[in-house]
C-alpha cells in the first residue's frame, strides 16, 4: 500500500489554475459543479456566533483530509469544513480496504493518516489555495458574501494525548498559522510569485469538535471540554455517539423499523460508550464553563455506529455503520437530547446525509450539516451542490430569502415559536428586573403583549413573501430603545436590550426545537431510509480490468476523495512488433513470427498512488473487477516513492525539456525507458538489456548488455513492455488533460 504523500503547494497552485484555464475543471471538478448562489437567497448560518456562506460542509473523514480535497470541498459549496481528525498517535496502520459504500456505509477509518506537522500544512496550504482561487474569480461571479468560510478542526481521542505538547502545539499553530502562511508563501514561485502577498488567513480556526474513542468515559469527555475551553481557549462542538439512544432502541429502529436485521450492535458498545443520563448532567455544567470564558459549546449527533462484520469487505471484527440507517438512529438521538435538556444547546449533524433530507436537517437548527458517506457515491463532491440547491429550493416555495425565516416557516411552525418564545419572554421579565422594579416590569409586559407579541404573531401568519424576520427583530430592538430603553434604569434596560438583540436567534432556537418531533417521525417513516430501499450493489458486467482499456464509465475519478484517480489520453493503436534475443555474448537478432500491441480506445485512466490510500472506494462503483486502484498505471511523485511502494505496478515519469525518462514496474520486474524526440530515439532498459529504438517505426536499432550484467544464455527483450512504456510515458506527458502525474512538466 502506498502512503499519502502530500504535494508542495506551489504544485497544487499550478494544476489547480492551468486545468482551470485549459478544461474548465480543477481537481477534476467541471466548473459547472462549483457552488453558485441564488444571489437573492441568503444561505448563510453561523456556527460558534460566526457566519459561514451555508450550513453544509464535509464531515471529519476521507474527504478533509488533504489540501485538493478541502478546497473540492469548497468548490462544491461546502462553507463549514469540518477537518479530518488528528490525534498524537498519528502513525495508524489502517486497514486497507477501509471505505464499503456500497449500499449502506460501514467503514473502519477514523482518523487522519499524514503526520500532524503535515495535517497543518495541508489545511493552511489548502486555505491559502481557496484565497488564490478568490482572486482569480473562482468560482465566476460569486459575491464575497458567499464565499464565507469556516474551518472546524477535529481532534481525538483521549485528555493526555490532546494535553501533549505536540496537539496542543498543533492547536495553537491552528490559531495562528502565520509561521506556516509564510513558509509556504514561498513555494509561489516564478509565475506564482504575484499570489504570495495576498492576505492570507492566519486564524484558520479556533474552534474544535471533539472526537472521542467508542468506550470514553464521561469523566473524560467532561475533562477533555473543560481543557479546550479554559486552557486553550477555542469554542467546543462534543461529537456525541448514537449508542446514547441504547442498545434496546437502536436495535428496535434497526431490524423492527427499518428492516436491517443482518446488522447487529455490540452489547459492550453500548456498556462502555458515554451514557444518556451521564451526557444530560455533563452537558448544563459544560455550557457553564463556556459562557464563564465567553466560548461556545455545542453537540454533535453524531458518531457512525459500531456494528459487527457480517460482510467480507473489511477483515476486523467490528465496523462502523453510517448511511441512510444512521440517519434515522441519529435523528432520533436528537428528538431525545432537545427534549430531555434543560437548556437548548446548539447542534450540528452528521449522519447519511443527502440532498434529499438537508432541508430538514436544517429546518431543525442543526448546524452545520455535515455529509459524508453521499460524497462517496457516484458523482463524489459534484453532489454537494445539489444539497444548497434543495435549501433555495424550498426557500423560494416558502417566499423566503433567509435561512432563519426558513427554519420558522419550513413546517409550519412560525406561529407556535413566536408563543412559545412569548411566552419564555414574559416570564424572563421578572427574573430580569427583580423586585425593586416590579413596576418597570409591568410595563415590559405590557410593551411586550401589546407591541412586541403582536408584531411576532403577524410576521408568522403573514406567510410567503413578508419581510426577513431579522428586519422585524431589528425594528423591534430600535423601537424598544426610542419607546422604552430611555424610561428604564439601566439594570432594567440592559437584560431588555440583550434579548431583544437575540430574538431572532431565540425565534429559530424555538422554531428548530417544535420542528424536530414531526420531522423526526417522518425520516422514521421514510421507506427511502429503510432496508428494502438500499439493499442493491452497484452492477458488475464481469470483465476483468487491467492496464489498458475499461468500459470507460468515469465513475472511479470522483468516487476518489483525494482525486487520485484521473483520465488520460492517448492514440489507439494495433502496433506489429517483434521481440529481441540477445545472448551471454552480447549477440542479438530479431525473434521470428510477428506479434501486435493492441489499445482500443484513445481514453485511458490511471490512478496517481500519492494519493491513494487503497480505500478500495473505486472498486465498488467500478462494474469491471480488478479495483482501479490496482490493476491501472500507479503513477508516483517521486523516484523515492515509486521505489518504495511500486509493487507489481508502479510509474514514475520525469522531464528534461521534451526528453522523457519512464520508470516502470509492471507485474513486478522494473523497466526503464528513455525517450529523445529531438534525437529520434529511444533506450529501453528491462534490467538486463538496453535496447535503443527508433521512434518512428520502432525498429530497434542496437541491443547491448547493461553494464555488468550477464543475462542467461539467452535472453528476450519483450518489446511489448517497451511499446507498453512509450504509450504511457507520451499518452501520460500530454498536456491536454492536467493532472498529478504530469503537473511537474507542464
Amino acid at each position: 500500500m502506498a502512503e499519502l504523500v502530500p504535494l508542495p503547494l506551489g504544485l497544487l497552485v499550478k494544476r489547480a489554475l492551468l486545468e482551470y484555464r485549459r478544461e474548465g475543471k480543477i481537481f477534476d471538478l467541471p466548473k459547472e459543479k462549483f457552488f453558485r448562489g441564488d444571489p437573492a437567497l441568503d444561505t448563510s448560518v453561523r456556527f460558534h456566533g460566526r457566519r459561514a456562506a451555508t450550513p453544509v460542509g464535509p464531515a471529519a473523514g476521507p474527504h478533509d483530509q488533504l489540501a485538493q480535497n478541502i478546497v473540492l470541498a469548497w468548490l462544491a459549496g461546502a462553507r463549514i469544513i469540518e477537518l479530518k481528525t488528528v490525534q498524537v498517535l498519528d502513525e495508524l496502520k489502517i486497514p486497507r480496504p477501509c471505505i464499503d459504500a456500497t449500499n449502506v456505509g460501514y467503514n473502519v477509518e477514523w482518523s487522519q493518516e499524514l503526520k500532524l506537522e503535515a495535517s497543518l500544512r495541508e489545511y493552511v496550504g489548502a486555505a491559502m489555495l481557496i484565497e488564490i482561487l478568490k482572486a482569480e474569480g473562482v468560482p465566476e461571479g460569486a459575491p464575497p458574501a458567499q464565499l464565507e468560510t469556516l474551518f472546524d478542526m477535529s481532534v481525538g481521542y483521549g485528555l493526555e494525548g490532546i494535553a501533549s505538547d505536540r496537539v496542543s502545539g498543533w492547536i495553537a499553530s491552528m490559531k495562528d498559522a502565520a509561521a506556516v502562511v509564510d513558509e509556504l508563501r514561498g513555494q509561489l514561485a516564478g509565475p506564482l510569485a504575484g499570489y504570495r502577498d495576498l492576505p492570507f488567513p492566519t486564524r484558520l480556526s479556533d474552534a474544535i469538535t471533539l472526537s472521542t474513542f467508542h468506550g470514553c468515559p464521561a469523566g473524560e469527555i467532561e475533562a477533555i471540554a473543560s481543557y479546550l475551553l479554559t486552557d486553550l481557549g477555542v469554542d467546543v462542538c462534543i461529537k456525541l455517539n448514537p449508542t446514547l439512544l441504547g442498545r434496546e432502541r437502536v436495535d428496535h429502529l434497526l431490524h423492527d423499523v427499518l428492516g436491517y436485521r443482518e446488522v447487529q450492535t455490540t452489547a459492550e458498545a453500548f456498556a462502555k460508550d458515554l451514557q444518556l443520563a451521564d451526557a444530560l448532567a455533563m452537558i448544563p455544567r459544560l455550557q457553564a464553563v463556556a459562557h464563564s470564558r465567553g466560548r461556545q459549546l455545542a453537540v454533535k449527533c453524531s458518531n457512525t455506529l459500531v456494528v459487527k462484520n457480517h460482510r467480507t469487505f473489511f477483515t476486523d471484527d467490528v465496523m462502523y455503520l453510517s448511511g441512510p440507517p444512521l440517519h434515522v438512529i441519529t435523528m432520533n438521538l436528537v428528538r431525545v437530547l432537545r427534549e430531555a435538556l434543560p437548556v437548548p444547546v446548539p447542534c450540528s449533524f452528521s449522519a447519511g446525509l443527502d440532498a434529499h433530507n438537508v432541508v430538514n436537517a436544517v429546518a431543525m437548527n442543526l448546524v452545520p450539516t455535515t455529509t459524508c458517506t453521499d460524497l462517496l457515491r457516484p458523482g463524489g463532491y459534484g453532489r454537494l451542490p445539489k444539497y444548497v440547491a434543495a435549501l433555495e429550493a424550498r426557500m423560494r416555495e416558502l417566499g423566503v430569502a433567509a435561512v432563519p425565516d426558513l427554519v420558522l416557516r419550513h413546517a409550519g411552525q412560525a406561529s407556535a415559536a413566536v408563543g412559545r418564545v412569548v411566552r419564555e419572554l414574559d416570564a424572563s421579565i421578572g427574573a430580569a428586573t427583580g423586585e425593586e422594579h416590579a413596576g418597570h416590569a409591568e410595563r415590559m409586559r405590557a410593551w411586550l403583549h401589546g407591541h412586541c407579541a403582536p408584531r411576532l404573531a403577524g410576521w408568522a401568519e403573514a406567510g410567503a413573501g413578508t419581510e426577513p424576520l431579522a428586519t422585524v427583530c431589528a425594528r423591534l430592538a430600535e423601537e424598544f430603545e426610542l419607546e422604552m430603553a430611555h424610561t428604564l434604569p439601566p439594570a432594567v434596560a440592559a437584560p431588555c436590550r440583550s434579548t431583544l438583540a437575540a430574538l431572532e436567534h431565540t425565534l429559530v432556537e424555538a422554531a428548530g426545537a417544535l420542528n424536530t418531533a414531526p420531522l423526526v417521525d417522518q425520516a422514521t417513516a421514510d421507506p427511502r431510509y429503510a432496508w428494502e430501499k438500499n439493499r442493491g450493489v452497484p452492477r458488475k458486467i464481469g470483465s476483468r480490468l487491467w492496464l489498458y482499456d475499461c468500459v470507460n464509465c468515469d465513475k472511479c475519478v470522483p468516487v476518489c476523495p483525494n482525486d487520485a484517480n484521473f483520465v488520460y489520453e492517448g492514440a489507439a493503436m494495433a502496433v506489429t512488433f517483434e521481440d529481441v534475443e540477445i545472448d551471454a555474448k552480447g549477440r542479438w537478432r530479431a525473434l521470428p513470427g510477428e506479434e501486435q500491441f493492441v489499445i482500443g480506445e484513445a481514453h485511458q485512466l490511471a490512478n496517481y498512488a500519492d494519493f491513494c490510500n487503497d480505500c478500495g472506494n473505486c472498486d465498488v462503483f467500478c462494474p469491471e473487477d480488478g479495483g482501479p486502484q490496482v490493476a491501472k498505471p500507479r503513477f508516483f511523485g517521486s523516484l523515492e516513492t515509486y521505489h518504495r511502494d511500486a509493487g507489481q505496478n508502479g510509474f514514475f515519469l520525469e522531464a528534461d525539456g521534451p526528453r522523457r525518462t519512464l520508470h516502470g514496474t509492471i507485474e513486478g520486474r522494473r523497466y526503464r525507458l528513455e525517450l529523445d524526440p529531438p534525437a529520434g530515439r529511444a533506450m529501453f532498459d528491462d534490467g538486463v538489456a538496453l535496447t535503443e529504438i527508433a521512434l518512428d517505426g520502432n525498429a530497434v536499432l542496437d541491443c547491448r548488455l547493461g553494464p555488468g550484467l550477464a543475462p542467461p544464455q539467452l535472453h528476450r527483450v519483450e518489446m511489448a513492455r517497451y511499446l507498453t512504456l512509450r504509450h504511457l510515458a507520451e499518452a501520460v506527458s500530454d498536456p491536454r488533460h492536467v493532472h498529478f502525474a504530469n503537473i511537474t512538466a507542464l
